[in-house]
This record gives structure tokens, sequence and C-alpha cells, in this order.
């Protein structure tokens, strides 16, 4: 029977979780998120305590993979604490919101950046997009290394592209930080904690992807090793790049000259650098997302065929190729999901908060899994071990519960047409999976 391929190391651990990570969130949702609060000093306090709450997390997801290390990532978690019902809804509302949504968002992004150079009608911005998902689809199919490769590429390219833009960036100013003390009033209407929760869901969205790492464990060489030791290097870089990020962006435009643009990274860098400036970090922003795209269709594909393999999804996705040892089937039913979902909402933000509510859910019942997992020595326990147990995964828990709480209370019918997404799976299992 062929078999994924064990090829994955370190670096390709750590280009994974920084390639889907920095793909969209720390290009886009700065702009949404002035749009939502009125001083920078509140913007930076919520960048900072989110980055807290996703590493203790990250490190929940490190013991996780440590302890199961297996292809599909959270899947395996529900499915052997709760059962297979949720192991099969979480499951489905990967292929329906949670991540064919980023897929969606972040080719609209790409499209966006790629504006600054040539005029895009909207119609013309949904087909570039939708060409966008097809290629790296058809990578994909041609092996994990091909989609690792490009992986790593992009990861080198955010990486070093964004730490030179931060700190030439922040040099240039001269010192200049005195629009960080700007103070204008929310043009959101949500309410103060209404704005706050929202804003709060953008930046959670922005710091998404350490979770992804697991779902490829089944072709990593050592993934009880490799898992843990991905998600604290690359945490590390992701947050300091993002707080680097959102502090020249305020320093640069303000928070109003935020609120205007719909690329405000290449408008800092028009301040900074000139058009030339801006033109190449609108060709490595185009190069992140795209990089988030290719990431994810990486990781959550996997998800799709392990499910197949366990008798809970239809069995077409149970298909590895046998020249390219790639799951053909699920990489399909992913970008083609994708592509509806660009048809059907066509916008960033819509997409981005839908697929944040939807998977904080999850955590909820992942973190419980965790518990379970940890109290009753289920698993490998020979690997990493979170430090600080009960008290760090309890504080992680309360804060998911508080901001899900909260979404559903200030954006109820957004909440509700985001859990018909989930919903919809709970008949098609009780029809075609139950036995």
């Amino acid at each position: 029977m062929t078999k994924l391929k064990k090829s994955l190391g370190l670096f390709d651990g750590v280009a994974l979780l920084v390639g889907i990570t920095i793909g969209a969130g720390i290009f886009k949702t700065p702009q949404v998120i002035a749009n939502y609060i009125n001083s920078f000093s509140l913007i930076i306090i919520l960048w900072i305590s989110v980055a807290v709450f996703v590493y203790i997390g990250a490190l929940i997801y490190a013991e996780l993979g440590s302890r199961f290390p297996q292809t599909g990532g959270e899947y395996v978690y529900m499915e052997k604490a709760f059962g297979p019902f949720f192991g099969f809804l979480f499951g489905w509302a990967q292929l329906f919101i949670i991540r064919t949504s980023p897929t969606a968002a972040l080719s609209l992004l790409s499209v966006d950046y790629l504006g600054y150079f040539i005029v895009i009608d909207q119609l013309q911005k949904v087909a570039i997009a939708i060409f966008i998902i097809i290629i790296f689809g058809f990578i994909n199919t041609l092996g994990v290394e091909r989609g690792s490769a490009y992986n790593k590429f992009s990861a080198s390219v955010k990486i070093t592209g964004l730490t030179f833009f931060c700190v030439i960036g922040l040099i240039l100013t001269s010192g200049d930080f005195s629009k960080l003390s700007e103070s204008v009033s929310a043009t959101a209407s949500l309410g103060p904690v209404g704005n706050i929760i929202a804003a709060t869901m953008m930046i959670v969205f922005s710091f998404l992807g350490w979770d992804r790492v697991g779902y490829v464990a089944g072709e990593m060489k050592k993934p009880e090793k490799v898992i843990p030791q991905s998600m604290f290097y690359g945490m590390l870089i992701v947050t300091i790049l993002y707080l680097g990020s959102n502090i020249l962006y305020h320093s640069v435009i303000g928070i109003e000259g935020m609120r205007s643009s719909s690329i405000v990274a290449s408008d800092t860098a028009v301040s900074l650098f000139g058009n030339i400036g801006a033109s190449l970090i609108s060709i490595m922003v185009i190069i992140s997302a795209t990089g988030s795209v290719n990431g994810t269709m990486m990781a959550t594909t996997r998800v799709y065929y392990a499910m197949a393999k366990d008798g809970l999804i239809f069995r077409w996705f149970n298909f590895i190729h046998p020249k390219f040892h790639t799951p053909t089937h699920a990489i399909i039913a992913h970008c083609s999901w994708s592509i509806i979902l660009i048809l059907i909402r066509q916008n960033f933000e819509t997409l981005v908060a839908g697929m944040v509510f939807a998977i904080l859910i999850f955590y909820v019942f992942t973190t419980v899994a965790f518990f379970k997992f940890r109290n009753k020595n289920i698993g490998n326990n020979d690997g990493y071990r979170l430090p600080y147990f009960p008290l760090l995964p309890s504080l992680y828990l309360l804060g998911i519960i508080v901001l899900v709480v909260l979404r559903a209370f200030y954006e109820p019918w957004k909440s509700i047409q985001d859990l018909l997404f989930v919903f919809s799976g709970i008949p098609v299992y009780f029809i075609f999976f139950k036995k």
C-alpha cells in the first residue's frame, strides 16, 4: 500500500509554522484593527496579550503532537478523547470553514497587493485568486518536498524581508514616534467591548498557524522532537516580527493612515523608501500570503486523508498518488471548496472572522482533551510536557471560552452563519458514518 513519505525535519517544521502564520495577518489585519480601536497603546497591548495567549496554546499543541505523533493533528486528538463523532465534526469543519476560509482569504489578499502594480476590478480579483489556489493545488499534488520547498522559500523571504523592513524602517523614522500617541475615535460601531472582541479575533487570526504543524507528523522524521522545537522557535520568530511591524506601521502612517489603507505594508514602504521599496514590499507580501496558502493546503489535506483512513469521511479521500505520494483527492477537495467560498463571501474580513470563531470552539475541545490525556497518561509520555500544569492550560481554556461567548453576543448573526457551516456535518455523520 502506498504511504506518506517521512522526509520533514526541524527546518521544515519551523518553515511550515512561520510560512502559514505570517500570511495575511500582519499585512491586512492592522488596517481592520485600527477601525475598532482608538489608540496604538491599546492595540499593542492586545497584540502582546494575544501573543502570550497563543504561545500557551502552541505549547499545549507541542505536548499533544509529542503524545500522538500521527498525521491529522486535532482530528487525532479529538477522536481519541471523545470518539469518532467529534473527530468527524472537526474534520468536516476544517473542510467547510476553518482551513478553506484562510486559503480563500489569503488568495484575495495576494491579489490586493498585486493591485499595487496593476488596476484590478472585483471580477478580475476573484478570477486571479481562484487561479492562485489552482496553482498551489497542482504544486502540492506533485509531492510534499515541492510544497515544503515553497514553504521554506516563502518563510525565508518573509522572515528576511520583514526583519529588514522593520529594522531599517525604524531607523529611518529617526526616533520620531509621535504618531504612537495619537488617539482618535473608533469608526466601528460594536461598542467598546464589542470592538475589542472583534479586533482580538483579527489578531488571533494573525497568529494562527502553529496548530497545523502536527498535521504532517506522519511525514516527520522524529515528530516527538521536531514538533515541540518547531513550536518554540517558530512562535518566537513570529511574535518578534509582528510587534516590530505594528510599531513601524503606526510610527510612519499613524492610526488614521492605517484606516484609509488596504495595503498598509506597501503604503508604509512608500513613505520610507519610495515606490521601489514599496514594490519590493508588495512582492514580499504576495510571496508571504501565497506561502501561507501553500502551507495550509499542505497541512490540512492530511486531516481529510487521516479521516478517510479511519472511515470517517468518504473513501474517495483515502487516496495517495502512487508516483507523488500525496493525498491528491484531499487536495482537490480543499481547493474546490476554497474556490466556492471565494465566490460566496468575496470579503477578507468575513472569511477570517468566521474561521476564527469556529476554530476557537474546537480549541475548547482540544484543550479539554489535553487535560484528559495528561491526567490519564494517555499517549506517549516520554516527549515534551507543558510546564505549570494545570495553571497554564486552565488560563488558556478560560480565555478561549470568554472570546467565543463575547463574539456570539456582539455579532450573533455572523456567529450563527459560521456555526451552520460546522453543524452541516451532523446529519452527514449520522446518515453515512455512524456505523
